[in-house]
């Protein structure tokens, strides 16, 4: 598939080449947080997925490849994005074009084992718009990180599990919009390397847990406590995630 439309995007390799995605040239791209993500799901054949926000499918497609014989749907409200998460997902990918503030009925009816989300980072009443569009649907906040936070819960089958990434100043957000019937929340802080504070984390809840509380080791995400040169310095966990697939368990 070729053509004038493919100057604006490029085809891009994920988990070492066993999934490759069509994204923008410019603006918002894929990456580590999305691979991650997907990583700490665990998920098994014939479980239904459900990603809010999915981009161009880099989450939810790198959770198929992963683990085979899974259910996915993407919930996209960008136009641009939601066509690439088309043509990367396939038949593999049912992806719903909406926003998730107003899901349409017959997605509000469904339930899920597996809910993921990577929301927008940055709430804009604090903060400065990029002046890309695409970058800034990504990264811009629009919709309330409580929203996200609630409607994954909704949309959870009994005993299944919510997955979100985000940044670390935003944790106490998300706990506090946890609904009750959330539980069992576990919570993993990434650290770019040794030594420095974490600056992002994954979150993982269970619709009627009742396990308790638990805050996980940082991972450490490169090796050294500084950047030396360039080239690849994930450390061996990290690198096994994001080149051959391997589950990040916590």
């Amino acid at each position: 598939m070729g053509g004038a439309e493919d100057t604006d995007v490029t085809r891009d390799a994920f988990l070492g080449g066993r999934l490759h995605l069509f994204q923008p040239r410019r603006g918002y791209r894929a990456g580590l947080d999305a691979v991650l993500l997907s990583a700490c799901v665990r998920a098994e054949k014939g479980d239904r997925v459900l990603e809010l926000g999915c981009g161009v499918g880099a989450a939810i497609l790198c959770l198929g490849a992963r683990v085979d014989g899974l259910e996915l749907t993407g919930v996209e409200r960008n136009p641009g994005f939601a066509s690439l998460a088309r043509r990367n997902g396939g038949s593999a990918l049912e992806v719903v074009e909406a926003d998730l503030a107003e899901l349409p009925l017959p997605l509000r009816q469904r339930q899920f084992d597996h809910v993921l989300a990577n929301p927008p980072y940055y709430d804009r009443g604090a903060s400065v718009a990029s002046d890309d569009p695409a970058r800034e649907a990504a990264h811009g906040a629009q919709t309330p990180l409580a929203k996200w936070v609630k409607t994954a819960a909704k949309r959870l089958a009994p005993k299944g599990t919510a997955h979100f990434i985000h940044l670390t100043e935003r944790l106490p957000e998300i706990l506090g919009a946890l609904p009750h019937e959330m539980g069992t929340i576990e919570v993993l802080p990434l650290a770019g390397r040794a030594g420095r504070a974490p600056d992002r984390f994954i979150l993982r809840a269970r619709k009627n847990g009742r396990g308790a509380f638990k805050l996980h080791a940082p991972l450490v995400l490169h090796k050294g406590d500084h950047h030396a040169k360039d080239g690849e310095s994930y450390v061996p966990l990290v690198k096994s995630v994001l080149r051959d697939g391997a589950p990040l368990v916590f």
